[in-house]
């Protein structure tokens, strides 16, 4: 990591821990009142959780296995998000030092319906409408993406991220925890190739050790060394109004003009 902190011109961060302020933010919730809340790598406390549903805030909880739905159903929780493989960004993982998650969606999301009587919704995957189709017929009630709205024209995407997405010379995504210390679906690219053997599990101390470097690749449009995140399906992404995007997912057809290349993506 000192290399690449020598190549961007830039300090390594201090590898530290952090809550991130989960008091402060769970304050906020509570007090702004919106009207869903959801919860990634884990769960809250019951005594959390119960302070939250008093306020009258739905909550969803979002979970990789059938182990993970049982706990967050008997915490209380109001539905859940089924994460399959195959979703960019982190995975939901509750556990921090396991392997990432393979079980297939379809699976994962039939096992769970079968085991958990609450709402669940699925991702990781999911790129059309005929994939919404497909996981409302193996017990879903919604369909949640991602990766899909990432080239839209109101996503907040860094440029660099955007120009990756439709750029040939990234063929395929990877799963690694080199860039926080967390497992996490990107584009694969120079830094994971040279640092996912040597990745520690770590966060957010690895994140904020390599914040620093993949901020800098990102500020000179370097796309080798600063993260992408996306699923395997990234190549259905299209540059189009949000709603364009929403429509064609829910009745098919065109997005619109401006559609990133189409074709098929690999998995990692």
């Amino acid at each position: 990591m000192a290399t690449e902190a020598e190549h961007y011109g830039v300090a390594l961060g201090e590898p530290r821990y952090s809550d991130d302020d989960w008091d402060a933010k769970l304050d906020v919730v509570h007090e702004l009142k919106p009207e869903l809340a959801s919860f990634t790598f884990g769960l809250p406390s019951a005594v959390e959780l119960a302070r939250i549903k008093r306020a009258g805030i739905t909550v969803v909880a979002g979970v990789t296995s059938l182990e993970e739905a049982s706990a967050a159903t008997d915490r209380g929780f109001d539905a859940l998000v089924a994460q399959g493989p195959k979703a960019g960004g982190h995975s939901f993982i509750f556990d921090g030092l396991a392997p990432a998650p393979t079980q297939p969606l379809n699976e994962l999301l039939a096992s769970i319906t079968d085991r958990c009587h609450l709402p669940v919704i699925a991702a990781g995957g999911l790129a059309t409408a005929a994939d919404l189709d497909c996981a409302l017929q193996a017990g879903a009630v919604a369909g949640q993406f991602g990766t899909a709205f990432l080239l839209a024209d109101e996503a907040g995407t860094k440029a660099v991220h955007r120009a990756a997405l439709t750029d040939p010379a990234f063929a395929e995504t990877s799963v690694t925890r080199a860039f926080t210390g967390r497992y996490a679906r990107g584009l694969r690219n120079r830094f994971i190739d040279e640092h996912d053997h040597q990745a520690v599990a770590g966060f957010p101390n690895v994140f904020y050790l390599a914040g620093p470097v993949l901020a800098a690749a990102a500020t000179s449009g370097d796309p080798q060394g600063t993260s992408l995140w996306a699923g395997t399906e990234f190549r259905q992404a299209s540059a189009a109004p949000a709603a364009d995007i929403v429509s064609e997912l829910v009745h098919g057809g065109s997005p619109g003009l401006g559609s990133a290349p189409q074709g098929q993506s690999a998995g990692s």
